[in-house]
């Protein structure tokens, strides 16, 4: 650990869960829940989770990773989870699941997974330490795992992208 981190909690300690009924403006002309509104029920639900953890301001980094594998209808009770896979040293990976139940027969259905990264910071905007993650199962000790891992593609990603633009030099604009 290092010395500017703040002790450590255990993922149950920041665990959050959003529910939400889905209404016809929050839907296409399918009847099917806008991509970008789950986005924001996710990113709402994972910053609870990162808030729990560090007890802090948080500010979302990136959407790493959002995977939208079934439609969500009107009239659907969508059920968000969301838990810190783990925590560097400013900032958190954080694993939310979404799911619709079906309140007849009493089941879940898979519908979104993503990864969010959230920076803690101070009341000025400033990057503040946060505490470790302590996985206790082996699915968080398998989630911390992997967090990792995806921390270091990213790292990859941003290297190869500073050095895209700066091969397209001065005269590249978005």
């Amino acid at each position: 650990m290092s010395e500017d981190k703040v002790g450590s909690r255990t993922v149950a300690e920041s665990q959050a869960e959003r529910s939400e009924i889905i209404f016809p403006a929050d839907s296409n002309a399918l009847g099917n829940l806008f991509g970008g509104r789950l986005m924001q029920f996710i990113d709402l639900v994972g910053a609870v989770a990162a808030v729990r953890h560090c007890r802090a301001i948080v500010v979302t980094a990136s959407m790493d990773h959002s995977d939208f594998v079934a439609p969500v209808h009107v009239g659907d009770l969508l059920i968000l989870k969301a838990s810190v896979n783990r925590a560097f040293r400013t900032s958190m990976e954080v694993g939310v699941r979404a799911m619709v139940e079906d309140a007849r027969g009493q089941t879940l259905r898979h519908v979104s997974s993503a990864y969010v990264t959230y920076v803690a910071v101070d009341r000025e905007g400033r990057p503040v330490p946060v505490p470790c993650v302590v996985p206790e199962t082996e699915h968080q000790k398998r989630r911390f795992a992997d967090a990792g891992r995806r921390r270091e593609m990213r790292s990859e990603e941003t290297k190869r992208a500073r050095e895209i633009r700066a091969e397209l030099g001065a005269g590249w604009h978005v």
